[in-house]
């Protein structure tokens, strides 16, 4: 019985944690991360891998980006578009 008490006890940290993690990663949301991405946005340049990197980090914050009106612009563009597929991130549905 004490066994399976530790047994629970360590599954139920372990779950706390994991949900610690994602709320950390969400509150990490900041459009300035995507500044790397920027030249690929504005001309016909490929995306560094660094910006790459920055979409994929980002991903779970575009859609918010898109309900902010200054960002949406930005977000919403045809070159950033044409970046996320570049970078194998799919452009969210919101």
């Amino acid at each position: 019985m004490k066994r399976e008490s530790k047994l629970v006890l360590v599954t139920m940290l372990v779950l706390v944690l994991l949900a610690e993690s994602h709320i950390s990663l969400a509150a990490t949301c900041s459009p300035v991360q995507l500044s790397p991405c920027l030249g690929a946005i504005r001309s016909s340049s490929p995306p560094s891998k660094l910006c790459c990197s920055k979409i994929k980090q980002q991903k779970p914050c575009l859609c918010q980006y898109l309900k902010n009106p200054t960002l949406k612009k930005y977000v919403n563009s045809p070159g950033a578009k044409k970046v996320a597929r570049s970078c194998g991130a799919p452009y969210p549905r919101c």
